[in-house]
């Protein structure tokens, strides 16, 4: 029967690696325009472009902005800094929210309310999810 020899533990072969030559490479300058007419095409570029229209939502429609969602009860937390009753008409705008929707259901710390002031941290049944950051306004 042929003995197995057993490998030693803790000894790594080495290998050795040959230097490799690197070519050095010369690079064209490229040509470029003088500074002048750059700044000239830049301007051109600029002025050619068109100001997006100002959206209907401006700052002073702003009530407030979402704080807080929890998913399983659809509510929101707002911080308000307008007053806020029920009834009343609100959009939601976020990067992937666009929300339209009359206030139904407001609350103070688990206290049904029926309006409250700036400042005021309330919790809002609403109709599909929002996010962080979202800006509630009033449509």
């Amino acid at each position: 029967m042929p003995l197995k020899k057993k490998a030693k533990k803790g000894v790594k072969k080495t290998v050795k690696r040959k230097a490799v030559k690197r070519k050095i490479v010369k690079r064209k300058a490229i040509k470029r325009k003088p500074a002048a007419k750059r700044t000239m095409i830049k301007r051109k570029a600029k002025s050619a472009k068109k100001k997006p229209a100002k959206s209907a939502l401006k700052k002073e429609n702003i009530i407030g902005t979402i704080t807080h969602y929890f998913p399983h009860v659809r509510a929101a937390v707002i911080k308000l800094k307008t007053p806020l009753t029920t009834g009343d008409i609100i959009k939601i705008k976020g990067h992937t929210t666009d929300l339209t929707q009359s206030v139904g259901s407001m609350q103070i710390d688990r206290v049904p309310i029926n309006s409250a002031k700036p400042g005021d941290e309330i919790g809002l049944l609403v109709s599909s999810r929002v996010r962080q950051h979202d800006v509630v306004y009033k449509a």
